[in-house]
């Protein structure tokens, strides 16, 4: 029969043995040494001078003097002298100068949580990872922050997203419940690529950034340019709605040649302007009025110009131009008129223009 226990090697109570309670106080004490195993250091190859009772270390290798041979077991200072504690596999140890959970692991001492995460195949954080994710993370909220100059960094934080070639992906990828709804960055090509999607599998740029040049692009940004092909007759002190019938280019389909009005698709601040080009009916005193008005009837403000003096047929034209806030399914239209005669807003040169700035 064995005269201590398999794991912790307390010394048993043998039958018929003397001072029995010198073995009962021996396995105590290994109790009390093990038990919770907090070490004061593992970085000291000596015994340290004046050891309080109670303290433990783990000793670090190369030990001399009277911890030598004793590298990686625990120390203990108890009743005036030190105690070997030999480790056995699957101990943990608290290092209080460190901070740091350590389990026995073979013939050293390791992190229970790595401080080394080289080389990692995958990485899940309150989630599996998997092939395809390899570093996953079920989160509500994430933070980066510098290193700050005075903790030894510089201050700065980037982060760098890498691609194999100019024809693969480099980007974020924004979505609701799995399903893309928006992109940002390079897909590929070498352009700065903005794109949002209502279904996940059909996009909208909103914005691309020529790689070359810089210069920014915004295909979808609602504009257009339109004219009337036919010379508008307008009678005197008469408001007209001109007949800006024929889009020149009409991004988003934002002016209807139908009802000769711009269409707004959403709300924002746009841009408008302008041409009137003046046609005699039969006498060049006419005086030519423009305007643009919102929704049918309010003359925007800004927009108003009259020419006043004797006309040139053909030749005389007055352009406005003014800004905008616009609600969404709001419209803009054209008007013109004429003080003292009749007259035509000549065809092909009467235009009408507008887009979205903000």
């Amino acid at each position: 029969m064995s005269d201590s226990t398999t794991n912790l090697l307390l010394p048993y109570l043998m039958a018929a043995q003397a001072q029995k309670h010198v073995t009962h106080n021996e396995a105590l004490r290994l109790l009390d040494g093990l038990v919770q195993l907090s070490v004061k250091s593992r970085q000291m190859t000596a015994a340290p001078a004046s050891p309080t009772d109670g303290d433990r270390y783990i000793v670090a290798s190369g030990a001399t003097g009277g911890w030598a041979g004793w590298d990686l077991n625990v120390a203990l200072w108890t009743d005036g002298a030190w105690l070997r504690l030999p480790p056995r596999e699957g101990w943990r140890a608290w290092v209080e100068d460190e901070a740091v959970l350590l389990v026995r692991n073979g013939a050293d001492w390791q992190p229970v949580i790595p401080t080394g995460l080289d080389d990692l195949t995958r990485l899940g954080i309150g989630m599996a990872a998997s092939t395809g994710a390899p570093f996953s993370a079920k989160l509500n909220s994430a933070l980066w922050t510098a290193l700050y100059a005075a903790d030894g960094g510089s201050g700065d934080l980037t982060q760098t997203l890498n691609r194999e070639t100019g024809t693969d992906d480099a980007g974020l990828i924004l979505q609701t419940g799995f399903s893309t709804r928006a992109l940002i960055g390079m897909f590929g090509s070498d352009q700065l690529r903005i794109a949002v999607s209502s279904d996940g599998s059909n996009f909208s740029d909103a914005l691309g950034v020529d790689p070359a040049t810089g210069i920014a692009n915004q295909p979808n940004l609602p504009r257009f340019k339109a004219y009337t092909n036919y010379d508008n007759y307008v009678a005197t002190d008469s408001w007209t709605t001109l007949g800006i019938n024929v889009a020149d280019y009409n991004d988003q389909g934002c002016f209807d040649a139908g009802t000769n009005r711009f269409v707004a698709p959403v709300a924002g601040t746009y841009l408008f302007g302008a041409s009137l080009l003046y046609k005699i009916n039969a006498n060049t005193s006419a005086r030519m009025r423009g305007r643009l008005v919102l929704n049918g009837s309010t003359e925007i403000r800004g927009s108003f110009g009259e020419i006043s003096s004797a006309h040139v047929s053909g030749a005389t034209a007055l352009w406005l131009q003014t800004l905008v806030s616009l609600d969404a399914d709001d419209t803009v239209a054209l008007q013109g008129t004429f003080r003292a005669a009749d007259g035509y807003f000549a065809a092909d040169h009467t235009t009408f223009w507008g887009t979205k700035i903000g």
